[in-house]
């Protein structure tokens, strides 16, 4: 999230928090796709992380593109943590151990947020040479220890920081040690949001094997191919995960209302300061019955904020965030709002891919989200593997870009983003078995090819 909402508009009821999501509803002559992703800068002459300050740091990366693009600061006090387009554009932001953020604008196409993506790693690298920084494209830091990890001068990190330590083994790593790509998509209806919801929860492992792109920790590899995603498993059970309510009959806005507010709060932001709330519930502040901030009632910014922090594998907001994908090259990113978009844009392929997936039992779901951090493409499933359910479901994105015809300048449609998911399914092999190998050929046990081979 580039930035936490300031509405100090009040919320009273249950049923305002409901109409806050009801609130996002369009057309589909309205749908748009946001593209997010995260890479982790390095020093190109040592192979180490980036700190924050510094002539050469992060908070000197930020000032070079904000100079390049004219966009606004985003500041924690006194510190630049961000940078947003004041003209409707996207915004950059910083992930906890520094890993760099473009949360791209709401877009009409395919095209539009590969070019998006192409002009921000071109701003970004040019001005990251000049720092002698380098970005990685992987889903987990390959070589730097957690205590190696800078630390990002945000109040909201320090407030999970040391709440992550009481709730799972993994917090931590999970936010200094990972990079995501993810795509925010619309819906039209309440009945249309929960049919996405559930396809997209169903297939969101199918997504995960595909993209896996993390096999080393600390120098090695782990055995995971993406423990990126490994780290979801035990990080905190109250807000991440499957949700397998969001299968039960009456799912809605409601139940994801209900939802949220069971889960333990963070941070209460007023002004510049963020209030250390960790663990209570949000439905002592909608009753103004907060012990640690006596008086204080929820406001529309209390309950965006909240959202946020909710880290389920798909989220809901005013639209749907896929979740489970580790970054990736350029192509890579590119491939996984191409996925979504052409298994959600398009009636018929939310049709056939609600058909895949409809008789799938929660155990069966739990059983590949469980499975496929180690194995990913050849987790078992029924009488084949996951690559087999992979192959199905780009056949189903693939007829839905083609029937969305939106065509570039040369005249291609979107089904060209896929050409990298349909090569690995085609070969059997994930980017991270490809990685693997490297390491225990040609790279002769060694990591440190990779702030190479993976470099944007």
């Amino acid at each position: 999230m580039a930035r936490d909402v300031s509405d100090s508009t009040p919320l009273r009821s249950r049923d305002e928090l409901v109409a806050w999501f009801a609130a996002g509803m369009k057309p589909e002559s309205a749908f748009r796709l946001g593209t997010e992703h995260e890479k982790f800068p390095f020093y190109v002459d040592g192979l180490s992380p980036v700190p924050y300050a510094g002539p050469r740091g992060i908070e000197a990366l930020l000032r070079g593109v904000q100079a390049r693009t004219g966009w606004d600061p985003i500041m924690d006090g006194e510190a630049i943590i961000g940078l947003f387009d004041s003209k409707g554009g996207g915004a950059i932001s910083l992930e906890p151990g520094g890993q760099f953020e473009l949360s791209g604008a709401p877009v009409e196409t395919l095209h539009d947020t590969a070019a998006e993506l192409a002009e921000h790693l071109a701003v970004t690298k040019r001005v990251g040479d000049g720092l002698g920084i380098g970005f990685l494209a992987l889903g987990h830091s390959p070589a730097w220890t957690r205590a190696q990890t800078p630390v990002m001068p945000k109040q909201r990190y320090k407030i999970m920081a040391n709440y992550m330590p009481k709730v799972g083994s993994r917090g931590l790593d999970m936010m200094f040690r990972t990079c995501t790509v993810q795509v925010n998509l619309d819906f039209g209806s309440e009945a249309d949001m929960v049919r996405k919801l559930r396809v997209s929860l169903s297939l969101q492992a199918v997504a995960s094997a595909l993209f896996a792109n993390s096999p080393f920790v600390d120098g090695r590899p782990t055995g995971y191919l993406s423990n990126r995603c490994e780290i979801w498993r035990d990080t905190d059970a109250d807000r991440s995960g499957l949700m397998p309510f969001a299968f039960e009959p009456g799912m809605g806005f409601e139940r994801y209302v209900d939802y949220a507010l069971d889960v333990p709060m963070y941070f209460v932001k007023r002004g510049d300061h963020y209030h250390d709330v960790a663990g209570a519930s949000f439905r002592d502040l909608l009753a103004g019955k907060l012990p640690q901030l006596p008086g204080e009632t929820a406001t529309l910014s209390d309950w965006a904020n909240h959202l946020s922090t909710i880290f389920p594998d798909v989220r809901l907001k005013r639209y749907i965030e896929m979740r489970g994908a580790d970054a990736g090259s350029e192509p890579m990113l590119n491939a996984l709002p191409a996925l979504w978009v052409g298994l959600l844009y398009d009636g018929k392929a939310l049709d056939e891919a609600e058909a895949l997936v409809k008789d799938w039992t929660a155990a069966e779901r739990q059983a590949l989200r469980d499975t496929v951090p180690r194995r990913a493409l050849a987790t078992p499933f029924r009488q084949g593997n996951v690559r087999d359910v992979a192959r199905e479901v780009l056949a189903i994105a693939r007829g839905g870009l083609s029937r969305r015809a939106r065509r570039d300048a040369q005249g291609r449609d979107e089904t060209l983003f896929l050409e990298p998911l349909d090569a690995i399914v085609a070969e059997g092999h994930t980017t991270a078995e490809r990685l693997v190998a490297d390491f225990t050929g040609s790279w002769h046990g060694s990591v440190d090819p990779v702030f190479k081979s993976c470099a944007y």
